[in-house]
């Protein structure tokens, strides 16, 4: 049984699965550092410092409190809905980079080049027109043509 499991683990898609998995895994943090640390902040300025992180609805009747912790640390039952709308602008944010990523990488991409298409014409030895490969006789000159 541990050979078979050796055998399925060792298999070249096994393998390069796990491999993209941590490769992704380590591509997720960059891309959260970037968004977090290089984006959110002049978002933040543009938007006039708004912070959604406060923003939340008590739902079980206790008193008025100042921010999420305060509620959380008086054992409130909250709706953060400004926590959700943090983590719906930065999954914006997110999609949006590896979009423009994945669009300059594939714009960087090297395109196959297209094989030549095969000749559909010959020409005449005798005028020199241009007549389709197949042709016997040249339709410009009539000069009958040795077959090929």
């Amino acid at each position: 049984m541990f050979k078979e499991f050796k055998e399925f683990a060792m298999k070249g898609n096994v393998m390069d699965m796990a491999i993209g998995i941590i490769i992704g895994a380590a591509f997720g943090k960059i891309v959260s550092s970037f968004v977090a640390d290089v984006l959110m902040p002049p978002l933040g300025l543009l938007m006039g410092g708004a912070d959604f992180s406060n923003k939340f609805l008590t739902l079980s009747g206790a008193g008025p409190f100042e921010t999420l912790e305060a509620a959380k640390n008086a054992g409130a039952v909250t709706m953060n809905y400004g926590l959700f709308l943090n983590t719906v602008i930065d999954f914006v944010i997110i999609a949006f980079a590896i979009f423009i990523m994945v669009k300059q990488i594939n714009r960087l991409k090297r395109k196959p080049e297209a094989a030549p298409a095969a000749p559909t014409t010959k020409d005449c030895p005798y005028c020199l027109s241009a007549i389709p490969i197949k042709a016997s006789r040249c339709a410009h000159c009539t000069s009958e043509l040795k077959a090929a």
